[in-house]
Formats: C-alpha cells, sequence, structure tokens
C-alpha cells in the first residue's frame, strides 16, 4: 500500500470535505485527489533511469501536491531547503542524483530544471491515467541528515515504513479523520511533512501556514476547529514566551526528545488546555518512545514508553542487556525503520541479522519500562575516567531562566583527558550558573570552562552544530 492509497475513498465518500486550508487555497478531497492522480500521471509520462524529484519550494499546496504524486507515480520525492547554499545544494544533489527538479527559479549549473509556474502548467494539461500500482517496499522519499561531522547523508523511507508509522500515529496519539490539524512549521522538515501527510492519509483536515509565525498560529487556532498542532519545543517556548492564547482543548506533538522538564511544566502551566505528547526518535529509526500527559505527570524526566509496535533493548557494552537503571547503548527493533543510505561510510548503520538496529545513543530504562536518554555515544566527555554525558548538563543549564540556548562539550586536556565546557547564550553569569548546577549536578559533571555567545552555529535541521562549535572554540 503507498501513502496515497486512501486519497480515492476520501474523495468518494467526503468529497467536499477540506483536506487543506491555507491563507490563500481551500482544496476539499475531490480536488486533492485529482490534483495528486494528475501529477502522478505526469510523472509517469516521463520515464527516467531513477525516478527521484528534487523541488525547492516554500510551504503550500504544490509542495504536498508534488510530494504526494512522486509518492502515487512510484518515484521518490526529494525536499530542499530553500536556504540551503549553494555548496549544500551541489553536496546534496551528488548524493541523490535526481532526475528533475523543480524549483521557483533556476538553480545554477543545472540543465534539469523545471520552475514551478512551468511545472504546474505541465500538470493541469494532462490526462488523468488510472491509478498507477506501486509498491509498498519502493522508496518514495529521500531525507538528509549531518550526524555528528557535519557531512550530509541521505536516507531513504519505503511507503511501508510510513503506513506502519501512520498505523502507529492512529493508536498512540489517537488521530483520526476527525481532526483539524495545524502544520506552523516548514514542511522540508520530516516532522511537520509527516504530519502533514498522515493528516491527509487518515482524511483529516489540515491548516498549513506560509511560515512560522506566532500571529498566525495564534489566530488559526483561535479562529478553526483544530484539535491537534505539530511543534518543537522552540515553537511552543516562543507562544509562552510572548504570552500568546490558547484558550481550546488542543493535542500537541512535539519531536523534542531533549526538551527539559522545567520547560514542560512551564508548558503545562501556561496552557492547561494544551495536551503535550513528546516523542523520541531519529531519522534512520523513526518513533521510538512517546511520553503521554500522563507520563509527563508521573516521569517527567524520561522520554515516555516505546511505541506499541516498538522493541527497545539497552546493552552494556559486553553486548548483554542492561539491568534497569544501568546505563547502555539504545538498540532498537521496528516496522518503522528507514530502507538504509544512499552512500557508502563508515560512519553509518544498518540492522543487525536479528533486526535490531542502534544510532548509538546511550540511555536506561527504570522498573517500569520508561526510558531515558544519556546523551549520544559520540558525544561522550570522559573526564579523569568518568563517562559525562553533555545532554544532562544541558539540561540543567537550559531550566535556569536567563538561558536562551546552551551547548556542552569536551574540551582537550592533558591531565584529566577532556574538561566539561560550557557554551551559553542569555544573560545569566558564571557566578549564577556555577550556583545552578552545584544544586543539581554530581560536583565532576560542573563546568570547569565557560563561554558566552551572540549566536550558536545550527544545523539546517535547527539543532546546535557541535562540530563547528568545537572548531570555533579551538581558535580562541
Amino acid at each position: 500500500m503507498p501513502i496515497t492509497e486512501t486519497y480515492q475513498s476520501h474523495a468518494k465518500h467526503d468529497p467536499k470535505k477540506i483536506a487543506i486550508q491555507t491563507e490563500t487555497e481551500i482544496i476539499d478531497y475531490q480536488t486533492w485527489y485529482q490534483l495528486v492522480l494528475r501529477t502522478a500521471s505526469w510523472l509517469k509520462r516521463k520515464k527516467r533511469m531513477n525516478e527521484r524529484l528534487v523541488f525547492s519550494l516554500p510551504n503550500g499546496v504544490p509542495f504536498l501536491q508534488l510530494f504526494a504524486g512522486a509518492a502515487m507515480a512510484g518515484w521518490t520525492a526529494i525536499p530542499f531547503d530553500q536556504r540551503f547554499s549553494l555548496t549544500e545544494c551541489s553536496e546534496r544533489l551528488s548524493l541523490c542524483k535526481p532526475d528533475l527538479i523543480i524549483a521557483e527559479h533556476p538553480f545554477p549549473g543545472h540543465s534539469n530544471v523545471i520552475l514551478l509556474e512551468t511545472c504546474l502548467q505541465e500538470i493541469e494539461n494532462t490526462p488523468l491515467d488510472p491509478v498507477p500500482h506501486v509498491n509498498d517496499d519502493l522508496p518514495f522519499y529521500i531525507g538528509f541528515t549531518s550526524g555528528s561531522t557535519g557531512s550530509p547523508k541521505a536516507f531513504s523511507r519505503s511507503h511501508r515504513s510510513w503506513i506502519e508509522s501512520f498505523h502507529n500515529r492512529s493508536q498512540d496519539f489517537q488521530l483520526s479523520k476527525k481532526d483539524r490539524v495545524v502544520i506552523p512549521g516548514s514542511l522540508f522538515f520530516s516532522h511537520f511533512l509527516y504530519g502533514a501527510m498522515n493528516t491527509l492519509f487518515l482524511g483529516g483536515t489540515i491548516d498549513l501556514l506560509k511560515k512560522f509565525s506566532l500571529t498566525d498560529l495564534e489566530q488559526t487556532i483561535a479562529q478553526q476547529p483544530v484539535t491537534t498542532l505539530y511543534t518543537v519545543p522552540t515553537m511552543t517556548n516562543a507562544l509562552s514566551s510572548e504570552n500568546r492564547r490558547i484558550d481550546k482543548p488542543v493535542k500537541a506533538i512535539s519531536s523534542g526528545a531533549n526538551w527539559s522538564k522545567h520547560a514542560k511544566e512551564k508548558l503545562r502551566k501556561k496552557y492547561p488546555s494544551l495536551s503535550l505528547y513528546n516523542f523520541y526518535g531519529t531519522s534512520e529509526l523513526s518513533f521510538i518512545s512517546v511520553s503521554t500527559p500522563q507520563d509527563d505527570e508521573k516521569k517527567p524526566d524520561s522520554v515516555g514508553l516505546p511505541f506499541h509496535n516498538v522493541e527497545v533493548d539497552i546493552r552494556t557494552s559486553s553486548g548483554k542487556s542492561a539491568k534497569p537503571g544501568e546505563i547502555g547503548k539504545i538498540y532498537i527493533k521496528s516496522p518503522m525503520v528507514f530502507s538504509g543510505y544512499l552512500q557508502e561510510q563508515a560512519d553509518l548503520h544498518y540492522p543487525d541479522e536479528n533486526g535490531w538496529m542502534t544510532v548509538h545513543d546511550m540511555g536506561w530504562k527504570d522498573e517500569d519500562g520508561y526510558l531515558y536518554l544519556a546523551g549520544r555515544e559520540n558525544s561522550m566527555i570522559v573526564y579523569g575516567g568518568i563517562n559525562i554525558y553533555p545532554e544532562e548538563i544541558e539540561s540543567v543549564l537550559s531550566s535556569h531562566p536567563n538561558v536562551e540556548e546552551v551547548a556542552v562539550i569536551g574540551m582537550n586536556d592533558d591531565y584529566w583527558g577532556e574538561k566539561v565546557a560550557a557554551v551559553v547564550k542569555g544573560k545569566a553569569s558564571v557566578k549564577e550558573l556555577k550556583a545552578w548546577c552545584k544544586r543539581l549536578l554530581a560536583h565532576y559533571k560542573m563546568p570547569r570552562i565557560w563561554y558566552f555567545t551572540e549566536q550558536m552555529p545550527h544545523t539546517t535541521s535547527g539543532k546546535i552544530a557541535r562540530h563547528l562549535l568545537k572548531q570555533q572554540l579551538k581558535g580562541l
């Protein structure tokens, strides 16, 4: 079953129901199905070797139309961030080798680019063909992850992996065709793209914002019968800090597994009508665990329980399963894992012969089966032979009211091996932060080196670029 399998049924049974609403357009399911089928028909007539489609577009109906149309046609969709530099575009194009590129403006140095206006005109004039048969084990989506090195890695996903996760979401998040879902972030990021496609699969309604705007988000929730919001911690923290109103019951689905307990408590107090579902996942492993509103009250430091179709095993350095409370490497067995990478590198991850896979995250489980994150194995700091995970210290520092952003890294030291260094964006002083850490951390975990910055380096997905930060600090 392809991810577009349900569109025909929605068009038949709920033809006039709103599928997508933007600032300028309202698309019902009958129109949506025809748009996607016509796009698939257009692509099927363009026989190509790889059947890969790159598009660099803003949020809007054309973005979703091309993504869904490629999936229905058996092609692979490859969204690009419009903010990519020429170097970033070239790196990713060399990895994915697309047959077609669709953009609002020409890509310098590339001849196989079709401008969006031309593309949409060609699609509009394409006759409707029968719905193509697509095997669910075929790849339909290629994304990019930078990992710890900063170099892009291209990974692919099959229809089956997303169909499994659609069913997963329906059960664990209680989503259905009755939901009206706000997508406030860029569709380039898989969290928001997935949220949109999951809603269309179920037959719900999407309110798609052109870009993240607190005013637009607040107005959309107030004016539309919204039930669900896809978000990330920076967005919900911005809502809270600017005193925006959310008075109706809304389910917030967030992908911030490193969200601090302090920030979540602040959000609950500010918006008691908001039900937070915070999940932990990775590009390769997909959804791993989820913390429900009830879990947050009982186990506020955990990332919840594994999804119903996911097995989690914590393994020590000897390869044995860890005891409750014992830190080890997190291994996952799941039908939702990715299909693989497009390149061969020594640091890439794949399932073993028994289907277990790790991306080298470290963590532990408690006696009740709740999962906790300790950090990434490759970001671990070894201080005098003691293993320290930066994420734990970052969680403490980020809970300080005068800290906006923080990153903790290891700096080489001839005696200790590595010392803990904290890079802070905010108004807090070193004296304040040392006192804060002294109350909440063991002495050996206290940062020994402090840097303050007005701007953190970020990856394209919005995460702090630790590799760039280390390079910058080496020059100081």
